[in-house]
């Protein structure tokens, strides 16, 4: 795979639920054509991907990484930092949570990566996967990043390494936090005594409307909350007691939460069955 759509190859170790969404978005896209496309899985062809008619599959991680061009890691963290490729001159790009640069290198043998972070959600192209990539990519480089990327959703380049850390405490949970306030209100409804299939039904359409109208909008988060605060209705009540209450600290001390545990997870050993 590159900038050109030649078909240089890219390969993916790890075929778990975020290397396969990746995968599935990379070929429904047409960023990469099936039989330049390999994926390393240690238990050989799995999910949808295993019918996958001109997919190369291999239990080798090594024999991917002489056969591609670029390289694609999507390993849960704790064994991906035990991973050893030659691939010298190879792209490797990682969307393992806490793994950094530094160990990236080590990984790939390679000078050329990327970390990133992304979700699930790029199975049906609504992922967003930040990237940094220290001291920046040749043009050719960039470019595939972008179309790897931009499959799964939409893409940044963010400019400090840091930042990923804070994302994959944002964005890598779909929908874990967003479920969370989901399940509160529904809990809230029930109490109220709404059935709980009608009230889930309720408030899976209020965040399917939320997200879609913020997301087609440029007016941000904020804007939208003061405009329901000064109609002054009823959800302006709820916003104002929301405000007055110590919910934003709660939020960001959750998130806190989850962006310390991705500063150590990528140092933590494999579990025994690994």
């Amino acid at each position: 795979m590159d900038a050109g759509g030649s078909g240089l190859g890219l390969g993916i170790v790890g075929c778990g639920q975020l290397g396969g969404a990746i995968a599935g978005a990379l070929l429904r896209a047409d960023v990469v054509a099936p039989g330049e496309l390999w994926i390393c899985n240690r238990s050989g062809p799995a999910g949808e991907l295993a019918v996958h008619e001109g997919v190369h599959w291999t239990r080798d991680p090594q024999e991917l990484a002489a056969r591609c061009a670029s390289v694609l890691l999507a390993l849960p963290p704790a064994a991906g930092r035990l991973l050893r490729l030659e691939a010298p001159d190879r792209l490797v790009v990682s969307v393992m949570a806490g793994i950094d640069t530094g160990q990236l290198r080590a990984i790939g043998n390679s000078a050329r990566v990327v970390r990133a972070i992304s979700n699930p959600a790029a199975a049906i192209g609504l992922a967003y996967s930040p990237w940094f990539a220290p001291g920046g990519l040749s043009p050719p480089d960039r470019a595939t990043v972008l179309r790897l990327f931009e499959a799964c959703g939409t893409t940044d380049e963010v400019p400090a390494e840091s930042q990923i850390d804070c994302f994959t405490a944002l964005t890598g949970p779909v929908p874990g936090f967003v479920a969370y306030f989901a399940e509160c209100m529904q809990a809230y409804a029930q109490g109220q005594g709404v059935e709980p299939d009608v009230a889930a039904r309720g408030v899976r359409q209020l965040f399917l409307a939320a997200g879609r109208m913020m997301a087609a909008s440029d007016t941000p988060p904020a804007g939208f909350v003061q405009e329901m605060v000064d109609y002054a209705g009823t959800t302006a009540a709820g916003l104002e007691a929301m405000r007055a209450s110590p919910l934003s600290w709660l939020v960001a001390e959750g998130l806190e939460a989850a962006r310390r545990r991705c500063l150590t997870i990528g140092a933590e050993p494999p579990a025994p069955d690994a």
